[in-house]
């Protein structure tokens, strides 16, 4: 396993969530919210972010139905997670997320990133190793 920083994504096509973590520490923290309306403001943002903490992994959190099943958003999920896997060439690990927006404060106008951080820190939790 390599140490270093892993960058946790709550994707969005308005918004993208971003979190950072440790894999010494095992910790995630929210970072910043990154506009995702254009495909260039978002690859512009993520370039800059993997540029600052060259990061050894990704992690994308992939929506689905609370009985788990496909629905639009994990399709666009699934695409940017392989998005990041051609662009980086680094590993990208990809956890379900049904609930990671419905855990953070929800009468805040923008809680992206704390999604981002509930995805990654779940990605830690369940998580024996980080694949990396």
């Amino acid at each position: 396993m390599s140490d270093g920083v892993i960058i946790g994504f709550d994707f969005g096509e308005k918004r993208i969530g971003v979190a950072l973590g440790n894999t010494l520490t095992r910790q995630a923290s929210p970072y910043r919210i990154i506009d995702s309306r254009t495909v260039q403001s978002r690859w512009n943002g993520i370039n800059a972010l993997v540029r600052e903490w060259s990061p050894v992994a990704f992690v994308v959190g992939i929506p689905r139905h609370p009985d788990g099943h496909s629905h639009e958003m994990t399709n666009r999920c699934e695409r940017f997670a392989r998005q990041l896997e051609g662009r980086f060439h680094l590993p990208v690990n990809r956890i379900d997320e049904r609930y990671s927006s419905a855990v953070v404060d929800s009468e805040a106008d923008f809680i992206d990133d704390e999604a981002a951080c509930i995805i990654l820190q779940q990605f830690f939790n369940e998580s024996t190793s980080v694949d990396v």
